[in-house]
């Protein structure tokens, strides 16, 4: 009877420990799918803050139009 119920328990514990383990599996593979954070810029002309790939690098400044980059800061 002791045998059975250790058997039995040593089941759960393994079948946990494989739980366990393919949830560390998942978890690590859905945050690697993640897209990269991308850096925020601030138009110096409106103060609006938007992604440095859509931003317009002029003068040591960033805009977010070409007509802002035409006022310049304000």
């Amino acid at each position: 009877m002791i045998k059975i119920l250790l058997l039995i328990v040593i089941g759960f514990v393994v079948w946990g420990l494989i739980r366990a383990y393919q949830r560390s599996l998942s978890d690590s593979s859905a945050a690697s799918s993640q897209k990269a954070v991308e850096t925020m810029v601030k138009c110096a002309h409106c103060a609006v803050n938007l992604p440095r790939s859509e931003a317009i690098y002029s003068g040591g400044e960033f805009y977010c139009t070409p007509e802002h980059q035409k006022l310049g800061k304000s």
